[in-house]
């Protein structure tokens, strides 16, 4: 079992991840967000490159069982339902729903990987669910940050190192690409107090800036799902 990382999606084109078995990880919030709806009862999130084919996609195909979320630049879309807090994916509101699904980072970084065989999605909130089922697999993995507008961030570095950290812990064989010592050095050093990692790096300022200081508490939370979002047929779904 080799584990690379990706440290922001514009290191790879669409076809690296044909066959592969792809982790994608965006804590501040896309990731978050999709695992809370899917948690609550979402039927499926569809991830989506742009907001014009989101709402393209959104128009009537799922049979008006279909809400819009997401966002650009932390702010919810103008015409759509939700935005990208993990709070306003209530079971209330997305329970047997189809989430038509865009925002900056973490929809684009989904789509770029959607020739991979096996796609998963990754937050604090669902690791060990998913360290533990990357460990029956027993295949390859690369880890998919997707970053801040294409630059590195420190949070989907850190989330991305304490999984490498989880299964080398399970699989002493495993082995590490440069990349992957590089997440797990980040995790030791700054993983221990996941909120205020969060709180310190720039997407997480720019999101307590704008009013969102209680999407860092929940994108904090660690294990409180085992819920795993799994790409197949072009929407994310909750594995099986």
């Amino acid at each position: 079992m080799k584990l690379d990382v990706l440290f922001s999606p514009v290191q790879a084109d669409e076809l690296f991840f044909t066959g592969k078995t792809t982790v994608v990880i965006d804590v501040l919030r896309a990731s978050s967000t999709i695992i809370t709806a899917l948690s609550n009862g979402a039927k499926e999130v569809v991830s989506v490159g742009t907001v014009e084919f989101a709402v393209k996609v959104s128009g009537g195909i799922f049979g008006g069982q279909t809400l819009l979320g997401g966002e650009r630049n932390t702010k919810k879309i103008e015409g759509f339902a939700l935005g990208n807090a993990p709070s306003e994916y209530t079971k209330e509101i997305v329970s047997g729903k189809t989430i038509v699904f865009y925002s900056t980072n973490g929809s684009r970084a989904i789509v770029k990987a959607k020739y991979s065989a096996n796609l998963f999605v990754c937050s604090f909130n669902n690791l060990s669910a998913l360290s533990e089922h990357l460990i029956k697999m027993n295949e390859d993995v690369i880890i998919l940050c997707s970053a801040n507008n294409n630059f590195f961030c420190i949070e989907d570095s850190v989330c991305a190192g304490m999984l490498v950290n989880g299964l080398l812990a399970e699989n002493k064989k495993v082995e590490l690409t440069d990349a992957s010592i590089s997440a797990m050095t980040l995790f030791n050093s700054l993983g221990k107090n996941i909120f205020k990692m969060l709180s310190e790096a720039d997407h997480g300022r720019l999101l307590i800036d704008n009013g969102f200081k209680d999407d860092l508490n929940a994108c904090a939370e660690l294990d409180n799902t085992e819920v795993i979002p799994f790409y197949s047929g072009n929407t994310l779904k909750v594995l099986k």
